[in-house]
């Protein structure tokens, strides 16, 4: 990465064209079809294999590596895609190495694992390249059914219902549909437009129609959709953000983080985004570590995570904890912010020390300062928007284990849902099992 210009303030521009570009390449890029067959030797093809217990939408892995090194990446890709039809995302922002990999035996037995994730991408990008679509529709059920929220979750239910025959229109808020994978997903994670591409490769099924610039609550009722619907599925997300109850936190340059994260997804010209000098991070999750890395990348000169609890209790994983300390991000745990100094700008944040005891966090009354004349906010996201008529339960809409919600004829999933867990693998799960429990209500 280049040397970061001084220029203060919060200001666009801080690296040449030609930096940002290396910068924000592709952090993993694919393997070649003799990498994959090398990578794919090493895998035991375990029967009861813990590598497909533990992802979320059950891929039968050790298939699809047996048929990456048998020379048939395309079936490998079909047997992926049967279970997770976004398996492309998946390959790229899985924290695979807290699912799959991480119970892989030679993971346990060496310290090595397979490296699963690449392999899914290996044999989704070659089914993708094809063009056409592997699935064909069934027959029409004469049957349609509302999809509310066009990220991981909605897509997943709106493909499964569209290939078991039923008609589906999508609706989402934003003006494109993809939801996290498209706005909440570090740019150099999927490069090259690849959230975009991925939802028209999927929409290729047929029988499904986008309908954006709609959102629930604003454009459309859930009363309205089941009168129009035979039924309806809410993948609606968390649109809403959780404060940071500081003194000063509605200072200029004091922004969430999922909004940085969205403006830097849909930019043209990564030169034109503006980022500070001195960049600070409220957070310990994934969305945290997003935000920082891409600050840095972007040519802030020095930008710190704080985190309220341990290490050990931070949503991010070791992995992307390693990765924003590699890109020179200074992760400070046990502190949380109570002051945002400053005049019609931030100039610093000031935190107090915490303690994480048997009775909850305490504050300590030692505090220190940290310069920042940018903050992000990324403690969380809440749900916002969610029907009166709905159970909700911990902040989320109520479920059973097939996504049936409290109002008859509604399903819901991913991250809006009682136990969905800010995972697109785990939203995917849940908007396939749900589309199956819909066509078993409708057609038996």
């Amino acid at each position: 990465m280049s040397n970061t210009p001084l220029t203060p303030g919060v200001v666009p521009g801080r690296l040449a064209a030609s930096a940002l570009a290396e910068n924000f390449s592709d952090i993993a890029p694919p393997l070649d079809r003799h990498e994959a067959q090398v990578a794919a030797d090493r895998c035991y093809f375990c029967y009861d294999a813990p590598c497909t217990v533990a992802c979320p939408t059950s891929i039968d892995i050790p298939l699809f590596i047996r048929q990456i090194a048998t020379g048939t990446a395309e079936a490998a890709g079909r047997t992926i895609l049967s279970q997770n039809i976004l398996g492309g995302m998946c390959a790229r922002v899985c924290p695979t190495e807290t699912l799959c990999e991480e119970v892989c035996v030679r993971e346990t037995a060496e310290g090595k694992p397979v490296e699963i994730g690449r392999l899914q991408r290996f044999a989704t990008d070659v089914v993708m390249a094809k063009g056409g679509h592997p699935f064909a529709r069934a027959a029409a059920t004469g049957k349609r059914i509302a999809v509310v929220g066009a990220g991981p979750a909605g897509l997943s239910c709106a493909h499964r219902l569209a290939m078991l025959g039923h008609d589906v229109v999508l609706f989402d808020g934003r003006p494109k549909a993809g939801g996290l994978n498209e706005f909440g997903i570090a740019a150099y994670k999927a490069v090259e437009g690849f959230a975009q591409a991925e939802v028209d490769w999927l929409l290729h099924i047929g029988g499904i129609e986008v309908e954006t610039g709609k959102r629930l609550g604003r454009d459309l009722t859930l009363e309205a959709l089941k009168a129009e619907f035979d039924a309806v599925f809410l993948g609606i997300g968390l649109a809403g953000v959780n404060a940071l109850r500081a003194e000063g936190e509605g200072r200029a340059q004091v922004r969430d983080a999922v909004d940085f994260i969205a403006d830097l997804r849909q930019t043209a010209d990564l030169g034109a985004l503006a980022v500070g000098r001195d960049v600070v991070v409220i957070g310990g999750g994934m969305t945290a570590v997003d935000a920082a890395v891409q600050s840095k990348l972007l040519g802030a000169e020095t930008v710190t995570i704080v985190y309220r609890r341990g290490a050990d209790r931070m949503g991010a994983s070791g992995y992307e904890r390693e990765l924003a300390a590699s890109k020179g991000v200074r992760i400070l745990t046990n502190a949380t912010p109570i002051r945002v100094h400053g005049g019609d700008t931030v100039e610093s944040v000031e935190f107090a020390y915490t303690e994480d005891g048997p009775g909850g966090l305490t504050l300590s009354s030692e505090t220190f300062r940290l310069k920042a004349d940018q903050v992000f906010k990324a403690i969380g996201q809440k749900l916002d928007g969610a029907p009166e008529a709905l159970k909700i339960e911990g902040g989320k809409i109520a479920t059973d284990a097939a996504g049936r919600t409290s109002v008859a004829g509604v399903w819901a999933g991913g991250d809006c849902a009682l136990g969905g867990d800010d995972l697109t693998v785990t939203a995917v799960a849940q908007g396939r099992d749900a589309a199956l429990d819909i066509h078993a209500a409708l057609v038996g």
